[in-house]
């Protein structure tokens, strides 16, 4: 039989529509979920934002996972609710329109699930090592899907609690940005550890210990201490998801074969995409194999990410730095970080990329490439060795080495803090590479800044401000071996009396194709205790093979 050319359009049509990546295949999903799905309606959700609909979403995956697993389908509707319990093999499907909302718990009517023991919570903060005290979560579970066009709102969650039960050091400050109160001192004798948050909850969704999990195409907003927390979850894929919150969006810990991909995350008080390795799962374990590209991190007020106000009112994070929603590996870093790959993003009025192993991991096998950073907070690299030392005692401090880090362009840079890469006295950061740099700071630094010597404060919470003003505008480096910076431009846009580069403890380092703008009499480079000193087409400086320094400044001819 001959076929028409109508048919044959016809026919082209149809797969066409069928193979669209954006509303026909939404469509479909929906129509599917709907169909054959368990819709929440059948088992008594009102879906009227009112009534609590806790015990119907959850006997809808009971009923699903009863059946050998299915897709629990919200239609179009708001579904108040505590705490959620994911199930094996079921899907959940939020349908545009419908979201559900975390309840308050007061008057009586209901409260979250409560945190459960855990005895290795001396290590990280509470919210770190608790996931049943959460909105939605799931434990020890396989093949989960979060996917749909709806909304996860965490109106009723908060946003702290506890810091780790262990004393803190002098300096540290934990992650809940509380005040840092030895708990030894805090807690009266009978007093419970955590009681102040029980029936509570504080993460929109939690995993433990779960496999083949994905979270596709949904938003989120005010979603408490985590918008995500997912901790040992193998096969882990984050796809078009975007988070509008309080505190951390995406917290991936001791994680592998993970895929975040297309995300928008706004948090202004906290980390945006957050890689960590903490001790809560009572060892230390690599996250890694870890792949990020294509999102977007930003820190613009809370709520006008998602109704696209980008409102810029806030100024400080609740640690009175600046603004944050950065891309960050640690502070938890029990385990370490290896073969990470984070790959065309943008940053947004928020800090830069930090790259910290402060609790004994190694950090080793990184490759960063296409960042576009503008309206940066604090420094635009951020690279950190210390040894706080959250970690059962006797651990060594770790190790961070091969980092290569290319293409990255970076425009209104904030003044006090050049990129830094700082390791220990006797424990250097190796084997750096940064090539295709382009950054435009503010300026603004004076002639004292530029004669600081910065302290060591290895104990200290990892930030760029744990050091100060930095001497150089550019580039700090201390600790290193082996550094090397090919093809990078320096400038900034008001007067800076500081060099754009000052290196301190350094063997082996080379920069070529280098052009670094600074103020007249100001030197270039700022050297001491530098081995190894390879110097190749930098403006206005003669070439320089392999020569050792203690003590120098390299500056272009008057």
């Amino acid at each position: 039989m001959t076929t028409t050319r109508r048919t044959y359009l016809k026919g082209a049509l149809f797969s066409a529509v069928a193979l669209s990546p954006m509303f026909p295949l939404a469509c479909a999903s929906a129509q599917s979920a709907q169909q054959n799905g368990f819709n929440v309606r059948a088992y008594g959700a009102a879906g009227d934002g009112v009534k609590l609909d806790t015990d119907a979403i959850n006997a809808a995956i009971a009923a699903a996972a009863q059946a050998g697993g299915g897709t629990v389908y919200f239609p179009a509707g708001r579904y108040l609710s505590f705490s959620i319990r994911l199930k094996s093999n079921v899907s959940l499907y939020l349908d545009s329109g419908s979201v559900i909302i975390a309840a308050e718990p007061k008057d009586g009517s209901g409260q979250y699930d409560l945190p459960e023991p855990n005895e290795w919570d001396a290590y990280q903060d509470f919210g770190h090592s608790h996931w049943h005290n959460s909105l939605i979560w799931g434990e020890g579970l396989e093949n989960l899907t979060i996917a749909g066009r709806g909304l996860i709102w965490g109106k009723g969650l908060i946003r702290s609690g506890p810091g780790a039960r262990r004393k803190l050091k002098a300096g540290d400050m934990p992650s809940s940005l509380g005040k840092a109160d030895p708990m030894g001192e805090r807690l009266r004798e009978g007093a419970v550890y955590g009681a102040e948050m029980v029936g509570k909850g504080n993460k929109a969704i939690a995993l433990k210990n779960c496999r083949n999990v994905v979270l596709r195409d949904f938003s989120m907003l005010k979603c408490g201490h985590f918008a995500v927390l997912a901790t040992g979850v193998d096969n882990f894929t984050i796809d078009n998801v975007t988070v509008d919150t309080d505190r951390d969006g995406f917290d991936i810990d001791c994680c592998r074969n993970v895929r975040v991909a297309n995300c928008a995350v706004n948090t202004p008080n906290d980390d945006a995409i957050c890689l960590k390795s903490s001790y809560a799962l009572g060892k230390a374990r690599f996250t890694e194999q870890v792949t990020i590209t294509n999102c977007q991190v930003s820190g613009f007020d809370l709520g006008t990410f998602l109704d696209g106000s980008l409102q810029r009112t806030q100024v400080k994070a609740p640690d009175q730095e600046g603004v944050c929603g950065r891309i960050k590996m640690g502070t938890e870093s029990n385990g370490g970080f290896r073969n990470i790959t984070i790959a065309n993003c943008v940053f947004e009025h928020c800090r830069g990329l930090a790259i910290e192993s402060v609790d004994g991991g190694i950090i080793e096998d990184v490759t960063v490439d296409n960042l576009s950073m503008r309206d940066l907070t604090t420094s635009p690299l951020f690279i950190r060795l210390g040894r706080r030392m959250r970690a059962p005692e006797g651990t060594p401090v770790g190790a961070i080495r091969r980092i290569n880090i290319s293409n990255v362009v970076v425009s209104q840079a904030n003044a006090p803090f050049a990129s830094i890469i700082a390791g220990l006295p006797g424990k250097p950061i190796e084997d750096v590479r940064i090539s295709n740099l382009t950054v435009e700071h503010c300026g603004g630094g004076n002639a004292e800044d530029a004669r600081r010597t910065l302290p060591e404060n290895e104990e200290h919470y990892p930030e760029p401000s744990m050091f100060g003003v930095t001497p150089s505008y550019g580039l700090y480096a201390r600790h290193v071996r082996n550094l090397q910076v090919h093809h990078a431009s320096l400038r900034t846009t008001g007067i800076d009396a500081r060099p754009p580069v000052v290196l301190d403890d350094v063997d082996g380092v080379a920069f070529d194709g280098v052009r670094f703008a600074h103020a007249a009499a100001t030197p270039t480079f700022q050297l001491q205790s530098v081995r190894g000193f390879v110097l190749r087409d930098a403006q206005g400086l003669r070439d320089i093979a392999s020569t050792d320094y203690s003590r120098a400044t390299l500056q272009e001819p008057q």
